[in-house]
C-alpha cells in the first residue's frame, strides 16, 4: 500500500474479495454484510454447503488467485426497483434495499474485478443475481482502495468461522461468519499473529479450565458459570477484600433479595429501558416478580424505611449483589459476559451536588486503591471515559437538560481536578444520568467497562428520596451509583489474563504445596501441613508416589507460589527447604519462619 492509504478501506475491500472467493466454491451461497472491523474484516453468509475452519486455507488461496485481477471498484447507481431486480434472489439484500429506500437514501452497487469486465446496469438487470464470469458485484455504500490488485497478497489472513444471527438478532436466522485479519504490511500482520498466539495462552477461558477454576454446563444454562473450590477461593478473597475496605471507608454493607416485584422496576424506570436484557417475569400468586438485574431500587427502599436527616448523609449503602441479565447468546464470552454475576454495588445518597462531587472523587480514590493492589496500571491496563447523554434522544434519556448539564459538569470537573486523562463518549450514559466508566482491555484488545461511577438525578424523583435539612425543611437528595471492583466474574477474567494464571499469594487458590521426597517423610509433611492450615494458609501435600523431579514439575505447572521440600535433612533439623515460584530456591528455614513470611506477604498483598 502507498503511504497514508486508509487501512479501513483496504479491510472493507478485502471483505468483497472474501465474498467472491466463497461464491466460487458455493454458487448458491447468499452473501449478506461484510464490514471492516478492528484489525480486519468479516463477511456473513447463508451457505448452501457448510464449511469449517479447515476450509479457510483454500478460500484464502482463492482470494490470492483473484487478487491480481481486481483492478477497479466501479460504482453503479441504481434505483431501488433496479436494485431489487439485480438482487432478487437474495432476501437479505432486499431487506437492506428496502430500508435504504424507505430512508430516502441513494442505492449504489459496486463491481470489483478486471477493468475490461465492468458490467453495464442493463446487463445486470437482464442477468439478475450477482455472480459474474469474472469479478464480483455487491450492494455497498463505498469506501474501497483504488486498485486492490496491487497490494501485497500476504497482508491478510482468514482466521476463523463463527455463527452470527442476521442483524445480531437471536430471532433471525443463524448465518456463517468468516473472519479475516488485514494490516498495511506483512510485518504488522506477523506481529499481531504473534500477539494473538500469546493471547491464546493467556485467554481466561483456557487458563481457567486448565487451573480448574470454573466450568460451564449446557444443562445448567448458557452464561451461568459454576465455580469450583479453587475458583470460589479467588472469589471469596476478592469479596472479603472489597467488603472490608469499603466498611473502613464508611460503607454500610447490606443484603437484599435476588428477586423482586416487577412494579419495583417499573417505578424505577428500569423495566421499559432494559426490558430486553432482563429475564422474563415470574408469576406468583397473581403477582409478577423478576430476577433482579440491578440493586438500585432495593437500596432505595432501605433508605426509605425511616425518615432521614442531613446528619446521616452521605449514606453509603453497599452490597455484593447477585444480579441476572439476559445477554444474547452471541454476546456471551467466558466470564467477561455472563447471565449471572456478582456486582460490588453501592448507592451513595447525598444532600447536594457539592457533596455528590466529593463522593464521586472518593469512589475514584477507592477504585484506584483497588487497582493498585491488584497490580493494574492506569493508562496501561485501564482508562477513564466520561459517558454523556444524548439530549435529542428522549426515548433513551430522561428529559431534563439543566440536570444533565450540571451532572456532566460535576463529573468532568472531578476528573480534571484529579489531572486524569479521559475521553468523552456522547450517547454512552444510562437513562438517568452521566457516568465515569473505567475501561479495560482484555488480552485480545477488546474493551469492556470494568467499574462505573454514575451521577443520578432521576431516581431521587421517582422514589422521593428526601431528607430533613438543618433548616427543618425537606430536601431532595442526589444519588451516586458506583461499583468499586465491578462484576466479580469480569474482574477475575481480567486478572487471569493479566497474571497468566500466576496469582499473587493472597489470591492463589493453593498457596503452598508440601512435597515429601518419599513416604518416609510423610509424617513430618503432615505436621507442617497442620501447622500452616491452622493459621489459615491454603496448603496441600503431594502424596503421589512419583519422583521429586516430577512432583516439582507438577507444582510449577499448577502455578502455586511456594513449594516446601521435605527430605532426610529437613526432618533431622526440624526445618523445611523453601522453593519460590518467583525467586527459585530460598533455602532452609524453620516452619515458624515460613509461616511469618507467608502471613506478612498475604497481609500486605504483595
Amino acid at each position: 500500500m502507498k503511504s497514508g492509504e486508509n487501512i479501513e478501506k483496504l479491510r472493507h475491500s478485502l471483505s468483497h474479495l472474501l465474498a467472491a472467493a466463497v461464491l466460487s466454491f458455493d454458487k448458491n451461497a447468499l452473501p449478506t454484510l461484510g464490514p471492516a472491523i478492528e484489525n480486519g474484516f468479516y463477511y456473513d453468509f447463508e451457505l448452501n454447503t457448510p464449511i469449517g475452519n479447515d476450509d479457510l486455507p483454500k478460500i484464502e488461496e482463492k482470494m490470492r488467485e483473484f487478487l491480481p485481477t481486481w483492478e477497479v471498484f466501479e460504482k453503479i447507481e441504481v434505483t431501488p426497483d433496479e436494485a431489487r431486480e439485480i438482487f432478487s434472489q437474495n432476501p437479505y439484500k432486499i431487506e437492506l434495499i428496502n430500508e435504504h429506500s424507505k430512508a430516502g437514501e441513494n442505492i449504489t452497487i459496486f463491481y470489483s474485478g478486471p477493468k475490461n469486465s465492468i458490467p453495464s446496469k442493463e446487463f445486470l438487470l437482464k442477468a439478475g443475481g450477482y455472480i459474474l464470469k469474472s469479478g464480483f458485484i455487491d450492494l455497498c455504500r463505498g469506501g474501497h482502495i483504488e486498485n486492490i490488485g496491487k497490494i501485497n497478497p500476504n497482508v491478510f489472513k482468514l482466521t476463523h468461522i463463527a455463527g452470527a444471527y442476521w442483524r445480531g438478532n437471536e430471532k433471525n436466522k443463524m448465518l456463517t461468519r468468516i473472519y479475516g485479519l488485514a494490516f498495511e504490511t506483512k510485518k504488522e500482520l506477523d506481529k499481531y499473529l504473534a500477539q494473538q498466539e500469546e493471547a491464546d495462552k493467556r485467554d481466561h477461558r483456557k487458563v481457567g479450565k486448565d487451573m480448574g477454576l470454573f466450568v460451564f454446563s449446557d444443562l445448567v444454562g448458557k452464561g451461568l458459570p459454576l465455580w469450583t473450590e479453587k475458583g470460589a477461593t479467588i472469589r471469596r478473597e476478592l469479596e472479603r477484600f472489597i467488603v472490608d475496605e469499603e466498611i473502613k471507608r464508611g460503607y454500610k454493607h447490606v443484603y437484599s433479595p435476588d428477586i423482586a416485584n416487577l412494579n419495583l422496576y417499573k417505578k424505577s424506570g428500569h423495566y421499559p429501558y432494559y426490558k430486553d436484557s432482563m429475564y422474563a417475569p415470574i408469576k406468583i400468586d397473581d403477582e409478577e416478580f423478576m430476577l433482579r438485574p440491578m440493586t438500585c431500587p432495593h437500596h432505595f427502599e432501605l433508605y426509605l424505611s425511616k425518615p432521614r436527616s442531613y446528619k446521616e448523609l452521605p449514606m453509603r449503602i453497599a452490597e455484593m449483589a447477585k444480579l441476572y441479565r439476559y445477554e444474547q447468546s452471541g454476546e456471551l464470552s467466558g466470564l467477561m459476559r455472563v447471565r449471572s454475576f456478582c456486582l460490588s454495588d453501592a448507592h451513595i445518597i447525598c444532600k447536594d451536588s457539592t457533596q455528590a462531587a466529593e463522593e464521586v472523587n472518593g469512589a475514584l480514590d477507592l477504585i484506584e486503591y483497588i487497582t493498585d493492589v491488584l497490580g493494574l496500571k492506569k493508562g496501561e491496563d485501564y482508562s477513564y471515559r466520561l459517558s454523556l447523554g444524548d439530549r435529542g434522544n428522549e426515548e433513551k434519556y430522561y428529559k431534563n437538560d439543566a440536570s444533565w448539564d450540571e451532572a456532566e459538569d460535576k463529573l468532568r470537573n472531578v476528573l480534571k481536578k484529579r489531572k486524569t486523562d479521559f475521553i468523552e463518549a456522547p450517547g454512552e450514559a444510562a437513562f438517568y444520568g452521566p457516568k465515569i466508566d473505567i475501561q479495560m482491555k482484555n488480552i485480545r484488545g477488546k474493551e469492556e467497562t470494568a467499574f462505573t461511577v454514575q451521577y443520578d438525578f432521576v431516581m431521587p424523583e421517582r422514589f422521593d428520596l428526601n431528607f430533613t435539612d438543618k433548616d427543618g425543611k425537606e430536601k431532595r437528595a442526589i444519588v451516586i451509583h458506583r461499583s468499586s471492583i465491578g462484576a466479580i466474574e469480569r474482574i477475575i477474567a481480567f486478572l487471569i489474563e493479566k497474571y497468566g494464571g500466576v496469582f499473587p499469594l493472597w489470591l492463589s487458590p493453593v498457596q503452598v504445596k508440601i512435597i515429601p521426597i518419599s513416604e518416609l517423610h510423610l509424617n513430618y509433611a503432615n505436621k507442617i501441613f497442620e501447622h500452616l492450615k491452622n493459621e489459615g494458609i491454603r496448603v496441600e501435600v503431594d502424596e503421589n508416589n512419583e519422583t521429586l523431579g516430577k512432583k516439582i514439575r507438577n507444582w510449577k505447572l499448577e502455578k502455586t507460589p511456594y513449594a516446601v521440600i521435605i527430605g532426610d535433612k529437613e526432618v533431622e533439623v526440624d526445618k523445611i527447604t523453601l522453593e519460590s515460584r518467583n525467586d527459585g530456591n530460598v533455602g532452609q528455614i524453620t516452619p515458624n519462619e515460613l509461616l511469618s513470611k507467608l502471613l506478612d506477604e498475604i497481609k500486605n498483598k504483595k
